[in-house]
């Protein structure tokens, strides 16, 4: 089935392998790409995957998370993103973006402060966050759907709303990070406000058959954060919002690492997210997109065959072998050569996100 077309709503796909978004770090300081990333993105559709979806790209100047990430927060960005996507469409590939604001994982480098749904901080946090305000809730709804429009007018292929590892809608939805008692908060009803409101103007913004998605951290993993019971509650509610797919992940920080687990050495440790797709599976007829430590093109087949996902989304493979897809379907590779070792991030300016682990490559002649 890995290797059989899917739909994302009115996408079609060649094949079930998704480039899972992964923050490249490749943008000048004003957030627009360099060079690089369009390599990077051409590299990755010659490599075979059925579609990227980029790395997060900042809605509003506010939500900038970390230095050199790519913005989407400004009609000024729509030439330089349309030449991403063009990039891509020479290749054949298909390509969509991630859209996302920050909140309270924002870091000193990139904005002055920090905003969230109320004012907590933690240990995993530079600084406590300052509560946003009902004004400003409304500003940040429009910079959503204003930077989908601009996706759709970059000639992407579609838009992945963030709202997973503790990000601005994923702290939205989590009792740990809101606690608000207005209409923005309180009960699980009120926590999904905003997600509901933002799909809401975003399908507004390019209209019914623009293929709109959303990552949905379905567990939060720290203590008093969203449960996976909640969790498959939000799930249930996607159709309603009008999405046409969903991607599976968890965490909202605190060092589990439950979204980026290392050392994964055998097929018992892949796809660590599977349970909350099968409980997914039971409440949603959404195409599901699975992520979560893929290795084996035999566990990837499984979970397809099984009916737990339509989609297999992969990230630290990718930045690993970009080609990994062409590999697996023509037999030259049965699974990924990426050890989770964690050592893909940037370490310094201008060095964007790279493989740098010993691997031994010439055992396929790459």
């Amino acid at each position: 089935m890995l290797f059989t077309q899917g739909n994302i709503g009115t996408l079609a796909l060649p094949n079930r392998l998704v480039r899972s978004a992964t923050a490249e770090r490749l943008a000048d300081a004003g957030g627009r790409p360099k060079p690089r990333l369009k390599r990077l993105y051409q590299e990755l559709a010659r490599g075979g995957v059925g579609l990227i979806i980029t790395g997060h790209m900042y809605v509003h100047s506010s939500g900038k998370a970390h230095p050199e990430m790519a913005g989407i927060y400004s009609d000024e960005m729509i030439p330089a993103l349309a030449e991403l996507a063009n990039a891509v469409h020479r290749e054949g590939g298909r390509v969509v973006v991630q859209i996302n604001h920050g909140g309270m994982q924002c870091s000193r480098q990139a904005v002055s402060e920090t905003i969230a749904p109320s004012g907590v901080g933690a240990p995993f946090l530079e600084r406590p966050a300052r509560e946003v305000t009902c004004d400003e809730i409304a500003l940040l709804v429009r910079a959503y759907s204003r930077a989908a429009w601009r996706a759709r007018e970059a000639g992407f292929d579609g838009v992945q709303i963030h709202s997973a590892h503790g990000y601005l809608i994923s702290q939205f939805l989590s009792p740990w990070g809101n606690r608000r008692t207005d209409e923005w908060g309180g009960d699980l009803e009120g926590r999904m406000r905003f997600l509901r409101v933002v799909c809401q103007a975003v399908r507004e913004q390019v209209g019914p058959d623009y293929p709109v998605f959303v990552k949905l951290g379905m567990m939060d993993g720290v203590e008093g954060g969203l449960t996976p019971e909640e969790g498959v509650q939000v799930v249930a509610a996607l159709e309603e919002m009008r999405l046409d797919a969903v991607e599976i992940s968890g965490g909202i920080g605190g060092g589990q690492n439950l979204n980026v687990r290392t050392g994964i050495r055998s097929e018992a440790d892949e796809a660590y997210f599977r349970p909350l797709a099968r409980e997914a599976r039971l409440v949603t007829r959404l195409p599901i997109i699975l992520v979560g430590g893929f290795r084996s093109q035999r566990v990837m087949e499984e979970v397809l065959v099984a009916g737990d996902a339509d989609f297999i989304s992969l990230s630290r493979p990718l930045i690993c072998e970009p080609d990994l897809p062409n590999r697996l379907r023509t037999g030259l590779q049965e699974r990924s050569f990426c050890i989770s070792a964690n050592r893909c991030w940037a370490e310094g300016p201008d060095e964007g996100i790279a493989c740098k682990c010993p691997i031994e490559r010439d055992c396929y002649g790459a």
